[in-house]
């Protein structure tokens, strides 16, 4: 969902520049510019909540899928120093 989310955040404003601004019909490149731009602005401002839920969904998963596996934290704790 939020990978929609984010292609919708650049794909509506490309479509209002190119449609609405005759120059960007020229300077296709500056409308993809500048729509990047607009659309990395929305999903810092809105779409925080369906980024972090994302993360915490694919975090989730990997771990789930490989419970055996000793984690960093337990290979340190099983050390003992040379003394």
């Amino acid at each position: 969902m939020y990978t929609v989310l984010r292609l919708l955040a650049f794909l509506v404003p490309l479509a209002i520049l190119y449609f609405f601004f005759p120059i960007f019909r020229e300077f296709w490149w500056l409308a993809a510019l500048f729509a990047a731009l607009i659309g990395m602005s929305i999903s810092l401002l809105f779409l925080r909540t369906p980024l972090s839920a994302t993360s915490r969904d694919i975090y989730e998963r990997r771990a789930a899928r490989r419970p055996g596996k000793p984690t960093d934290e337990d290979v340190e704790d099983g050390e003992t120093p040379e003394a």
